[in-house]
């Protein structure tokens, strides 16, 4: 979503681009099949980066998204300055703190600042939201630009609801961030009780919610725009942690560009998305979760003004037809001629 969704309008654009992934679908699947990383995949994945690092000389621009060896120094980022090739780095997460938070001393004395060094190197770094953003800043980057992660619009349709069944509060994620459900699951269970609600659960895995009643599919991205369809709300609990503040709402944007109402923890970019109030309600506890959630379950006007508040939103600001043109402008800008 950061990056493949633009290659078209790159290539409208006249930007040739050849991508050249660290890891391929063999990790991907192992990943989420609860397989792990095997070590021969990794070892054969930077081997294969270190390939393509000699070829980088070749281009006239080089995006990185975060860092090219994970758990490595930044000596592949000072080779591409060094070969003389502009790079941008791209940010949707707190990666940082995989380094500077991390449990083993060894690892924060080593690789605390890597990723300040990478910022401070590029010649654009580009975040998906402020908290990532202001990390830049006080790394010394030479130029940021906040561009959020979005959607295409035209893939996204408003579609009434209009089947009898239960009020439908739904989530879409992968199973690494179904544990965020259970902060509200007693909001959940409240809402939920005398088979006035149900959850539906996208992408979440196993997961177990008790007395709630809970309707888990799996992830598929052919699906994923008519499994939001059928949701009334759509949720996003987070905690106020430091990884959690540099997450960039993405989810959000799904829901409000399929014109549902939201309801989000108060944490980092949910802020900036959400307009309490119009297009949804942030929710800082058990009990203003219960009560955002029950007015959206009892109220369908609201529930469907709120729901076109946020599609209008994300058409103005948060769609890839809005981001392309300056994403393009910023490649551009800095490529090497």
């Amino acid at each position: 979503m950061r990056f493949y969704q633009y290659l078209p309008y790159f290539k409208q654009n006249g930007i040739a681009v050849e991508v050249a992934p660290l890891f391929g679908d063999d990790y991907i699947h192992d990943l989420y099949s609860g397989k792990g990383k095997r070590p021969t995949v990794v070892l054969r994945a930077y081997f294969r980066r270190i390939k393509d690092l000699l070829r980088f000389r070749h281009f006239n621009l080089v995006w990185i998204e975060k860092e090219l060896f994970p758990f490595l120094p930044a000596w592949g980022e000072s080779l591409v300055n060094a070969f003389g090739i502009p790079y941008v780095v791209d940010y949707d997460d707190a990666i940082f703190h995989n380094y500077d938070l991390h449990p083993n001393k060894l690892v924060r004395f080593l690789l605390r600042n890597k990723i300040n060094n990478i910022m401070k190197q590029a010649a654009v770094v580009v975040v998906g939201n402020s908290y990532l953003g202001e990390r830049a800043y006080h790394a010394g980057a030479k130029r940021i630009e906040l561009i959020p992660t979005v959607v295409d619009i035209k893939r996204y349709r408003v579609i009434p609801k209009l089947d009898r069944s239960p009020f439908t509060i739904g989530w879409i994620g992968s199973p690494g961030t179904s544990k965020y459900i259970h902060l509200i699951k007693p909001a959940l269970s409240d809402v939920c009780k005398n088979g006035n609600a149900k959850v539906l659960l996208v992408g979440a895995g196993s997961i177990m919610l008790n007395d709630v009643p809970v309707e888990v599919k799996p992830w598929a991205e052919e699906s994923e725009v008519e499994d939001i369809q059928t949701f009334d709300v759509g949720v996003m609990p987070l905690p106020d942690e430091p990884w959690e503040r540099g997450k960039c709402g993405y989810k959000l944007i799904q829901y409000m560009a399929c014109g549902k109402p939201v309801v989000a923890s108060p944490v980092g970019v949910n802020q900036e998305i959400v307009d309490h109030g119009i297009n949804g309600f942030l929710a800082r506890d058990v009990a203003e979760w219960v009560a955002a959630l029950k007015q959206l379950r009892d109220n369908a006007s609201l529930k469907q003004e709120m729901g076109y508040a946020g599609r209008r939103k994300v058409e103005e600001q948060y769609c890839i037809q809005v981001t392309a043109p300056r994403l393009v402008d910023i490649m551009r800008s800095v490529a090497k001629h």
